[in-house]
């Protein structure tokens, strides 16, 4: 099916959720190269990808049925919103209240699109969603991902790819979660959704993450190596690469002017003697902050002491492409790890141990970070957000906003502090 008959199709669908959704998913598969769903079998164990797939519900006993669920992949839940600006549940009150009738035939659907009752029940649908996925068998696993549907409306990506069930959070972030119908012309999008339905584990971050940084270790173990092999004390050249690094990171998250570092060090080829000066009096400048004639730019002030000791190391042209090879990277997608991994390699064994200078995995590190910090807050924003659709429910919307501020403040204002005090991973997980 193309794309505009699509949207065209479902943009004019109607409050009827029972009567659209499977047609709308087996459409959707259509479109994003997906195979359809099977037909339903006599045994649920043989049921991997099935519309109306029974699990039994763990509190009630009762048997539920997930709208699509397909193993490994989702576990889907869908609903019907309405266009009509009404909250009235029986149409026949509409005249009633607002001197306004709702035109013959329409029905309101789950809820008023727009309205705090829709979000209301959005949110509900992802919470049985969630309550369908932790029914499954045990063999069968946490699904990566839980999908919500407002048909011909938007579609709602929520994901946790540590198997755990404890973490589903809008994938890829707070602005990129929901895909408006309007969004499939995107290519990238339905690429993104056909990968949610036949190789999810493709769009776990932290896979495209270690892949990113394995990449860049491998540049660097090799520039280090250089370096070592001149003379240069293994310490000195840690420092100084995660200076580089630090630098290049700045740069990707306009810390410092975009691509800015990365334009000085492709600025000094052909005259590599230039490095080691304008590289330290850049580092001296963003320990103090100021203006840099290097970047010329004004730069802030970065405490913590990396650019305290801002010495440089004079660089060839092979080491210098080095670094511009890494530099060229998109720094937001390294792990900090690397960070640590220098840590480590430029410290003999005696001094890590003394130190306690020893790096953490990051799968470790998410076992201390979603039970204590995590968890926590998750349950004060499910109780805030409980209480701000009640306060909707009875019109108090200005209260329910305030309500949401609350939490926002109190998100802000929270502190989460480095047990390890090494390369900053307990921060980088718990702020991720």
């Amino acid at each position: 099916m193309q794309v505009e008959d699509f949207i065209g199709r479902w943009k004019a669908s109607g409050a009827s959720e029972r009567a659209n959704f499977q047609s709308f998913l087996n459409e959707l598969c259509d479109l994003i190269g997906a195979p359809r769903p099977d037909p339903a079998t006599e045994t649920t164990a043989g049921d991997a990808y099935v519309f109306e797939r029974p699990v039994k519900d763990t509190l009630s006993g009762t048997t539920k049925y997930i709208d699509l669920y397909k193993r490994g992949c989702f576990v889907l839940e869908a609903k019907q919103g309405s266009e009509q600006k009404t909250r009235v549940a029986d149409p026949r009150q509409q005249e009633l209240l607002t001197g306004e009738s709702m035109p013959e035939g329409i029905r309101p659907g789950t809820a008023v699109r727009g309205t705090p009752g829709w979000a209301k029940a959005m949110a509900a649908a992802r919470q049985q969603a969630w309550n369908y996925a932790r029914a499954l068998d045990v063999h069968e696993g946490w699904p990566p991902f839980l999908i919500v549907v407002d048909v011909g409306h938007v579609i709602e990506l929520y994901s946790d790819f540590s198997g755990t069930g404890k973490n589903y959070t809008q994938f890829r972030d707070g602005r990129r979660f929901r895909i408006q119908l309007e969004d499939l012309r995107d290519e990238v999008v339905r690429e993104t959704l056909r990968l949610i339905w036949t190789n999810p584990k493709a769009l776990d971050p932290a896979q495209a993450t270690a892949r990113v940084t394995r990449k860049i270790a491998d540049q660097l173990a090799a520039l280090g190596k250089s370096f070592e092999e001149q003379g240069h004390e293994s310490e000195k050249v840690a420092r100084f690469l995660m200076r580089c690094l630090f630098s290049m990171f700045a740069e990707d998250v306009e810390l410092i002017p975009k691509d800015s570092f990365t334009d000085l060090l492709t600025s000094l080829r052909q005259n590599t003697k230039l490095a080691q000066p304008m590289l330290q009096a850049l580092w001296e400048k963003m320990n103090t902050g100021g203006f840099s004639s290097e970047l010329r730019a004004d730069l802030l002030r970065f405490n913590g002491g990396l650019f305290a000791d801002a010495e440089a190391l004079p660089l060839n042209e092979i080491q210098l492409g080095l670094l511009i090879n890494a530099a060229e990277a998109d720094w937001k997608d390294v792990e900090p790890a690397i960070f640590g991994t220098l840590l480590e390699r430029a410290l003999s064994p005696k001094e890590r141990h003394k130190l306690g200078a020893h790096y953490t995995p990051r799968a470790y590190v998410e076992r201390l970070v979603t039970p204590t910090i995590v968890e926590p807050l998750r349950a004060d924003w499910d109780a805030v957000k409980a209480a701000a659709f009640s306060l909707a429910d009875k019109g108090a919307d200005k209260a329910a906003r305030d309500e949401v501020k609350k939490f926002h403040r109190q998100l802000c204002d929270t502190r989460v502090l480095d047990p390890a005090c090494g390369s900053g991973n307990f921060l980088y997980v718990a702020l991720r």
